[in-house]
């Protein structure tokens, strides 16, 4: 197989091919015999061809052990080639910009420290009958000095690296929730037309049919079976539901107008609990850090959003349990959870929980949800649910604080 081949596969990579070059001259330039040395030369570049390959070095305690390792094998190389004299000295640079690769300050500096230790240690090994050169501390401050500058500017380098590769990251994260909301928006949008369009044809015959069955149960029609008062019931009783659910739905395709005042978040919170209609034993805690109670939001439609998470909170819940809200504000926004300790969403329908028309529940619509999402996306902020089935389920509300509404 040829190098390009070998390449191809990743089976051999640039960077082998010039550690395996590093290592014969290295060898080649040794300017006498010295087996340890050669071992040791074999040995360093063998592990920085086997080192990537291995997931012992992959974590943060696998790349201080391979720091380790590498200033072990400088020392001992620096060492059987004439200590401080060695003309190897270089060497503690491989460990020095393996620290300042992998780590923060601190431990770039510790390793710096270490290095530059173990290279003026091998002064305390000079035996009594050799002289000294006098420019001996002058020079080894000087490498030193290298070792100290080059970790610095390989660190820099290497943190600006982190750095864009965390915003890169963080960009394409944002990316995706904004393809999210945007196809969210699509479907809202559309699915509202239809809403709208499907109530304004549907009025008029259900007004037909609501009049029809008052008169069938009317009292002065004497002759009417039983079995047809009934059936007119059913009837009105019908006709009721499907008013309620096109009113719904007009609520929904209906443009929300947002009108943002300076108000208090805790008497917001405090009004929905106690308007709340009675429960299965679940009770209801609201609490709202002094922070986060005085922002710019509108009241009314916020109201609305946390009636519907609060509601499904308790109806999702066991008697006996809690629902928790909570306001604080985090960084630049205020964060409003609602947290249950009930059945739990599966990861397969947590998904789609914002989506119209979408819902687990018999007798449910799968509006209320969506006209939350609705009501926060026109307050500029963000809702996102996460759920542990058998658990509870959690809703975090972010909203801006000021103004942006």
């Amino acid at each position: 197989m040829t190098f390009s081949r070998l390449f191809r596969a990743h089976i051999f990579r640039a960077q082998d091919l010039a550690w395996l070059l590093f290592v014969g001259a290295l060898l080649w330039g040794l300017p006498e015999t010295n087996y340890n040395a050669t071992i040791l030369i074999i040995v360093i570049g063998a592990f920085q061809v086997i080192e990537p390959r291995l997931n012992l070095f992959a974590s943060r305690r696998g790349q201080f052990f391979s720091v380790a390792v590498k200033l072990v094998l400088s020392y001992l190389l620096v060492g059987y080639t004439h200590t401080f004299d060695s003309p190897l000295w270089s060497i503690f640079l491989v460990p020095l910009v393996a620290a300042a690769t992998f780590f923060e300050f601190t431990a770039v500096v510790i390793v710096t420290l270490i290095a530059s230790a173990s290279y003026f240690s091998f002064v305390l090994l000079v035996p009594n009958t050799y002289v000294m050169p006098p420019d001996l501390y002058s020079v080894l401050s000087l490498r030193v000095s290298f070792f100290a500058i080059i970790a610095f500017v390989v660190f820099e380098q290497a943190r600006a690296k982190r750095r864009e590769m965390e915003r890169t990251k963080e960009a394409n994260k944002n990316l995706q929730q904004a393809q999210v909301s945007l196809r969210r928006s699509e479907r809202l949008a559309a699915l509202g037309q239809l809403t709208a369009g499907l109530a304004h044809e549907l009025r008029n015959p259900l007004g037909t049919i609501k009049a029809s069955a008052e008169m069938l149960n009317q009292e002065t029609l004497l002759e009417t079976p039983q079995v047809m008062k009934e059936m007119a019931s059913y009837i009105e009783s019908e006709v009721d539901r499907m008013n309620s659910l096109i009113t719904s739905f007009l609520n929904f395709a209906r443009p929300l107008e947002i009108h943002p005042v300076m108000a208090d978040l805790q008497e917001v919170v405090a009004d929905v609990i106690r308007r709340l209609p009675a429960s299965k034993g679940v009770a209801v805690e609201g609490s709202v850090a002094p922070d986060a109670r005085n922002f710019l939001f509108d009241p009314a439609t916020l109201s609305i959003a946390l009636s519907n998470l609060i509601q499904n909170a308790i109806q999702a819940s066991t008697p006996g349990t809690t629902v928790r809200v909570t306001a604080k504000k985090l960084d630049a926004e205020i964060e409003i959870t609602v947290e249950d300790q009930g059945e739990g969403i599966s990861p397969q329908n947590l998904e789609n929980i914002f989506n119209p028309f979408f819902t687990t529940k018999s007798n449910g619509v799968g509006l209320g949800l969506a006209i939350v999402s609705k009501i926060i996306d026109e307050h500029h902020g963000k809702i996102t649910a996460s759920s542990t089935v058998g658990q509870g389920t959690t809703f975090r509300i972010t909203l801006p604080p000021a103004g942006n509404t």
